[in-house]
């Protein structure tokens, strides 16, 4: 769709406009502990969305199709998500982006970076287990970010706990009200449906002969219907009656203001395998999510509907498109309008750029886009120029707020196979950092093209990522070597007493890639003593 420049809109033609585009954006993150069921999930979300036809077989990796967010040769080997994917499509008049992201906890930094772009989140439990500890550390994030968040119990189609027990469970450990919206019914042989509470409609559904890679057959009726008490026999629709009365005199009232603000959680239930419950999920949630929200910058907060474009890069990705070895930025929009071939200041730099070539997202297929509103994720191609956390605004005053980054937990040396290949090493290395994927450091500061450089990851996993990627994208094949050290701290003043400080037992000096001097205690004792008797200089866990 061509739209008309705001210079030539009549007046009040363009807020109209902004206000209709932003009040129909979703944007959000789906989070969960790993195999509960997360790329399933956004997987089946694609279907029902049209995004797809036929939904990858997640469990058989062998197969030729693979999970349509799982683009990375990694992920597709592995049967796992290592990095976040970004998938915008259409659904009931709704613009929806889905950012997936990784539920290892190694890859911890990529998924907190996602959720600061995001307006809500999607907390997928497995009904067997409940709440399990990446889900608790995601939540948090979500929880001090007061960040709506909505639940869905997956794995229905199995035997779990029971579903009142689910629920309790969740309010004791994580301190949110439930209020169930759908609720599952279960017959003799399995799951057979679940009920809207919202709509008061019973959803029936049929055999599955696809294995989940088409829409699930569906009947839908109300709750007193004959044809419901038939379809369910006496006793389930008995018991289905039971529960619900329980629900509507003990359960906590729906309150859609307590959703928005983080205190209520919105329960569904449902089967991603099977594509049980997942459009009933589908159509309350985009009904009940945000639309976009407000952003702080370092003076003021920034409203979707102010008419100046601005936005920030929250991810770097290197070689999506192997033929071309082109690095994309991912900018979420937070207000105006964006248009293609449009100019910007690159506030950090001060710098005006021409943002040309932008692109939306279906994991790694692109499209070109000619705008893009409040709420969007575009893709910018990028020679090197931005960076995670950058602003990108026609307001040049306008910085949003720096996306921290981790420290990281491990530290090993690069060995290169083949001496011949350093400069190929120094490229990968130097794009995993930018992306956020390995952070890079160095045994002295004016020693940065040095023989071995020493990579940190937050978790182990991301050593195994560098060295495919290495090999695979950069042909540099490497191995690592475990450096000794850790309790990480980058710190500032006299480089004296830096120097002399780093000579004391179980303590190492480093460098990073931009040479601030980083200290490495062996232990957490050697790291308290210094920050209480060594006030000389000041110690960060992020880099100053």
């Amino acid at each position: 769709m061509t739209v008309p420049s705001t210079a030539a809109a009549p007046q009040g033609t363009f807020e109209r406009e902004m206000a209709r585009e932003i009040a129909r954006r979703r944007s959000f993150a789906i989070i969960s502990h790993p195999d509960a069921g997360k790329t399933t999930l956004t997987e089946k979300l694609l279907l029902y969305g049209g995004a797809i036809h036929l939904a990858g077989s997640v469990k058989a990796r062998r197969a030729q199709r693979h999970a349509t967010s799982d683009w990375m040769a990694l992920e597709q080997e592995r049967g796992i998500s290592v990095t976040s994917s970004v998938m915008q499509f259409e659904y009931d008049g709704y613009v929806v982006n889905l950012l997936d992201t990784p539920g290892h906890e190694d890859f911890s930094e990529d998924t907190y970076r996602t959720l600061v772009a995001a307006d809500s989140a999607v907390m997928l439990l497995d009904n067997r287990k409940g709440v399990e500890e990446r889900t608790r550390q995601l939540f948090a994030v979500c929880k001090r970010r007061r960040t709506p968040i909505f639940t869905f119990v997956n794995k229905c189609d199995r035997w779990g706990e029971d579903s009142l027990k689910v629920i309790s469970d969740v309010e004791a450990e994580l301190e949110i009200e439930c209020c169930p919206v759908t609720w599952p019914i279960f017959r003799e042989h399995g799951f057979a449906g679940v009920y809207d509470r919202r709509e008061q409609l019973v959803h029936l559904f049929g055999t599955d002969s696809d294995h989940g890679s088409r829409q699930a057959g569906v009947s839908i009726g109300a709750l007193h219907d004959d044809s419901i008490r038939r379809a369910l026999g006496n006793a389930t629709h008995d018991r289905l009656v039971h529960d619900i009365a329980l629900l509507d005199e003990a359960g906590h009232p729906f309150d859609h203001a307590a959703v928005l603000a983080g205190t209520q959680t919105p329960v569904f239930f449902g089967s991603a395998l099977t594509n049980f419950g997942v459009a009933p999920f589908l159509r309350e949630f985009l009904e009940l999510a945000p639309p976009p929200t407000p952003r702080e910058t370092t003076t003021r907060r920034i409203a979707p509907d102010d008419a100046d474009f601005s936005g920030f890069v929250f991810k770097i990705q290197a070689n999506m498109d192997a033929r071309h070895r082109d690095r994309v930025a991912f900018v979420r929009v937070v207000s105006g309008r964006f248009e293609a071939g449009m100019s910007a200041t690159h506030t950090r730099t001060g710098k005006s750029i021409r943002l040309a070539s932008p692109q939306t997202f279906m994991a790694r297929e692109r499209t070109a886009v000619m705008e893009a509103w409040p709420g969007d994720v575009i893709g910018l191609l990028d020679r090197g120029t931005l960076r995670i956390g950058d602003t990108i605004a026609t307001n040049p005053d306008i910085v949003f707020a720096d996306i921290p980054r981790f420290a990281p937990e491990h530290f090993a040396r690069v060995v290169l196979a083949d001496p011949m290949r350093r400069k190929q090493m120094d490229a990968g290395l130097r794009q995993l950092t930018e992306e956020g994927a390995a952070q890079v450091f160095f045994t002295s500061a004016t020693d940065v093209a040095g023989p071995v450089p020493i990579v940190g990851a937050v978790g182990m996993l991301q050593f195994d990522v560098m060295l495919h990627r290495l090999e695979h994208e950069y042909g540099a094949p490497c191995r690592l070597e475990r450096f000794s050290g850790g309790n990480p701290r980058w710190v500032v003043g006299p480089a004296a007493e830096i120097e002399r400080i780093s000579r004391q037992r179980g303590t190492t000096l480093l460098f990073d890639a931009k040479g601030h001097p980083l200290l490495l205690f062996d232990d957490a004792w050697s790291l308290r003593y210094a920050v209480e008797r060594e006030t000389s200089l000041t110690y960060h866990e992020s880099a100053p």
